[in-house]
């Protein structure tokens, strides 16, 4: 993720192998990092649009239309145990496996392996999230990855929003 311009928030955002227009890991991960430097904007602005961002309840928020996103050959798998048991992808894939953990509660368990974008498998797709939010049109609570938990929620406007904690592990200095 590069910030491009300053004053109005433009992004660019890379993988290993691509520049994505929309990644919703890392935006939800820019708007809490300018708010904790005291830099807190309304709205970023990667390549795909103008991207709305807030705080409310511990939590990081952006808002965005799912068609902005990645695509990814999504998969329902039976279980969460099919999903943590999955082998992942082959090259050049964009996988994205899932199953309900708790379906009346909207709670589900997704793994996301975007080799072709040079990544193994993703910790957190907020990318994903968005997608699978916009076919299920319901609130859901996505635990992703070792830790990562992404709450995603539609909006009657067809935008949803993906948000989380975030913690700051390290900085570096350059």
């Amino acid at each position: 993720m590069f910030v491009s311009d300053t004053e109005r928030v433009e992004l660019r955002i890379h993988t290993p192998t691509v520049e994505l227009p929309l990644a919703g890991h890392p935006l939800v991960g820019t708007a809490w990092l300018l708010a904790y430097q005291e830099r807190a904007v309304d709205v970023l602005r990667p390549p795909a649009g103008e991207v709305p961002t807030w705080e409310s309840e511990e939590r990081t928020w952006i808002s965005a239309d799912p068609q902005w996103a990645p695509q990814f050959d999504m998969r329902q798998l039976e279980s969460a145990a099919a999903v943590e048991d999955h082998p992942g992808a082959g090259l050049d894939e964009h996988l994205h496996v899932w199953a309900w953990q708790d379906k009346q509660a909207g709670r589900v368990r997704v793994r996301v392996f975007p080799t072709a974008m040079g990544i193994t498998e993703d910790e957190a797709t907020g990318a994903a999230a968005l997608r699978l939010c916009a076919v299920l049109q319901r609130p859901l609570a996505i635990h992703q990855g070792t830790h990562s938990q992404i709450l995603a929620r539609p909006a009657p406007d067809g935008t949803v929003a993906v948000g989380g904690r975030v913690h700051l592990v390290e900085t570096r200095g350059y």
